[in-house]
């Protein structure tokens, strides 16, 4: 930690972040208006003509939260015009992505299918939708191939030719402005606004940067969630005791429970979860999702220490490949992987007859734009700077894994405490809620906007406890003659003694226990001086 960071006061503090979002803190007004996305127009008659003439219309969505979501509104939306929609959540595991020719048998009885957060690469579904005389409307916010899929009409902001101003957005985005123009053009009256508590779920658990729109839905979103009575927010906030909400209480909280649907089992259920108008149901299916989750993360941690027994430290990228990794946890893997070796991870598990997997970004390496470098030798790829996913064959992982090393010496070069979110090195004495109200201003911390992290130096260890049952996370009391500070690690196999000195990498935020709010150091790092 003896990488030399600027030193910080409140002034200094203010003026990063608000540098940050050049002063455009939008709000829900400033939105772009629906028509702006490329073929929204063509969209809104189509689905129309289908409203009126009482056409078979099918949705088709994702299994993660963006396209759990994203299925969700348009549910409601449905729901709310009283007009009949069936729905399909591909299985991940009998199903694999999107729109894809296995699923298609239980679609081609449809008069117009819809898709939400997939479909831009489903070429050879879209083919055969053409041959069976269906009508597609694809809606997704994923890179657009060179070859699309002949569609009736994609709505994608990446596509060429889109006049929409902002590029990286979700597909729960898309489907909610979908809805928004519908809602205008029926002159239905539903309320748009509280379909947002789904969006901002999205937005957050997708990675999208939280600037721009994605900042004016989030806000309007989280105040919406933490007083909706739509009953799967209800449960949980009961379940959780939660009676203000962050966007790390989704990320880290709601995501990974409606996320473990799909990873273990089925994501219709979380969307239904997300859908159903009845309390105890909503309950019920709350206490399913909680049980995938408890197995999902049984295998995480499995899997993460098997990954972790196979790492190369010299490597400045990982490749890790299993036998038998569960596929629904690999994400997840790679996620914890970069962040605790420091580098972007790709995590992979035998197939039939490859490796399928997903990679996790870490710092400001554009792992996309890595593994695209190593298109020519991957059967499927997509995903964005921050997580890709990827399937090859079997003969090909040594290669894509030295030309993958090669390339990111280059590509993503490693500089020891290279954070971006370091913001610089504070004071002890400024950790203070003087400090915690001014970045309070800036809420909320996520994606392109991550939660400011802070180095002190020269703290001693006053107090230490473990805590959980295997005693891996640690509470500190730290101090330097002038102040004393309460601090928490997650997740560490060792600890500092009392009577050490250290420096410390540090966000701050705040704890709350039996009624008493107090100032907390969340510790990503501690080193004895």
């Amino acid at each position: 930690m003896r990488r030399s960071h600027p030193r910080l006061d409140l002034n200094r503090i203010e003026a990063l972040l608000k540098a940050r979002h050049n002063d455009t803190f939008l709000r829900l007004k400033d939105l772009p208006d629906p028509y702006t996305f490329k073929d929204m127009k063509r969209a809104v008659r189509r689905i129309l003509r289908a409203i009126e003439k009482g056409e078979k219309i099918l949705l088709v969505g994702d299994y993660d939260v963006d396209g759990v979501s994203a299925t969700a509104i348009v549910r409601h939306f449905f729901r709310a015009l009283g007009i009949p929609l069936e729905w399909v959540i591909p299985n991940r595991f009998r199903d694999g992505y999107g729109l894809s020719p296995t699923l298609f048998p239980r679609l081609k009885h449809a008069d117009l299918i819809i898709t939400v957060d997939n479909g831009i690469s489903a070429v050879e579904a879209a083919r055969l939708c053409t041959e069976a005389g269906i009508d597609l409307i694809v809606t997704d916010h994923h890179i657009v191939p060179e070859t699309p899929p002949e569609a009736y009409a994609i709505v994608d902001q990446k596509q060429p030719e889109c006049s929409f101003p902002h590029a990286e957005v979700c597909g729960a985005q898309i489907a909610w402005y979908l809805c928004a123009a519908l809602n205008r053009e029926l002159k239905a009256g539903v309320d748009m606004k509280r379909l947002l508590e789904l969006s901002a779920l999205a937005i957050i658990a997708d990675i999208m940067p939280l600037q721009h729109i994605n900042r004016a839905m989030v806000q309007q979103g989280l105040r919406l969630l933490e007083r909706s009575d739509s009953p799967f927010i209800v449960a949980w906030r009961e379940q959780t005791g939660k009676t203000t909400l962050r966007a790390e209480d989704i990320a880290f909280g709601l995501a990974p429970l409606l996320n473990s649907a799909g990873r273990m089992e089925d994501a219709a259920e979380a969307c239904e979860f997300l859908c159903t108008e009845d309390p105890m149901e909503a309950r019920r299916l709350l206490m399913v999702l909680q049980g995938y989750n408890e197995r999902r993360k049984g295998l995480e941690n499995a899997i993460t220490c098997e990954a972790a027994e196979r790492v190369n430290e010299e490597d400045p990228v990982l490749v890790l490949a299993g036998e038998e990794w569960h596929e629904g946890v690999l994400g997840i893997v790679a996620a914890r992987i970069a962040r605790r070796f420091e580098r972007p991870a790709l995590v992979l598990s035998r197939t039939e007859t490859g490796y399928k997997g997903s990679g996790r970004s870490f710092g400001e390496c554009d792992l996309f734009a890595l593994v695209d470098s190593q298109r020519e030798v991957l059967e499927k790829f997509g995903g964005h700077r921050a997580a890709v996913g990827l399937s090859l064959d079997a003969e090909n992982l040594e290669a894509f894994r030295d030309a993958l090393i090669e390339s990111a010496t280059t590509l993503c070069p490693r500089e020891p405490f290279a954070d971006p979110d370091i913001l610089g090195e504070l004071p002890p004495e400024l950790a203070d809620w003087e400090l915690y109200r001014l970045l309070e201003r800036f809420e909320p911390y996520g994606e392109g906007n991550p939660r400011p992290k802070f180095v002190s130096r020269g703290l001693e260890v006053l107090e230490h406890r473990a805590l959980g049952s295997e005693g891996i996370h640690h509470r500190y009391r730290l101090g330097n003659g002038t102040v004393e500070l309460q601090a928490i690690q997650f997740r560490s196999d060792t600890f500092v003694p009392v009577g050490s000195r250290v420096d410390l990498l540090y966000s701050l935020g705040s704890n709350t226990f039996n009624g008493r709010t107090t100032l907390q150091l969340t510790i990503e790092k501690i080193m004895t001086i």
